[in-house]
């Protein structure tokens, strides 16, 4: 593996991770835990957070959002690091920052931004409404060679509409084993991962105990 098992356990302390909580979680890569990186860090990862949530991806050009930018302590709810390697082997180190959800709904509402489901996958919008009762699935993820890869994972299931809850139960290698708990059938789910970082590679595996296979995309 590109990354020390050790540390993706300790990782996985953030899971199990809710949609809504994923849509207020910023990622960015650092340079160091400094007082002065972290600032930073944070700040960029807010960044993210509000233009996610408010559609707009030219968020810093309003009026007033350089001003909360520049102040994240003053929404975030908890960070953490993680350290892995990209492609080249080089080590990363990744900030993770999770933002309290009132706070940012209110700092959308003072700045004038209006909150919309940007989590929300076309593909899912399109599809036709059948079961939705709350149903749980386990899928086994491969392709986990960095923090960064398992980020984009957990996160591309975890801002999916139709997903309530994503849990880590197992990792090997490079994959890992997530529950997932869904509002319909798994094929509901699987049909809206046509685009984005994770694709369905087997929807009926003969494994015992996985519902499906997929895979992140490099």
């Amino acid at each position: 593996m590109a990354f020390r098992l050790v540390w993706l356990l300790a990782f996985f302390l953030w899971t199990p991770i809710a949609a809504a909580d994923s849509l207020y979680t910023g990622q960015v890569t650092v340079a160091s835990q400094s007082e002065q990186d972290t600032a930073a860090g944070l700040s960029t990862a807010l960044t993210q957070v509000l233009a996610r949530l408010s559609g707009d991806n030219a968020v810093l050009n309003r009026s007033g959002v350089a001003k909360a930018i520049a102040q994240p302590n003053r929404y975030v709810q908890q960070y953490q690091f993680a350290q892995g390697t990209d492609s080249g082997q080089q080590s990363r180190l990744t900030l993770v920052a999770q933002f309290d959800h009132a706070a940012i709904d209110r700092l959308l509402s003072d700045l004038g931004l209006a909150r919309t489901d940007t989590g929300a996958d076309t593909a899912t919008a399109a599809a036709p409404v059948t079961d939705t009762r709350p149903q749980t699935f386990r899928v086994w993820v491969s392709g986990i060679n960095s923090a960064l890869d398992y980020a984009r994972a957990v996160g591309a299931l975890g801002r999916n509409d139709l997903v309530r809850s994503v849990q880590v139960e197992a990792a090997r290698n490079d994959g890992v084993q997530l529950r997932v708990e869904v509002n319909g059938p798994l094929q509901r789910l699987l049909d809206s991962l046509n685009s984005g970082p994770v694709r369905v590679l087997n929807a009926a595996p003969p494994v015992e105990g996985v519902d499906a296979l997929l895979g992140v995309s490099q």
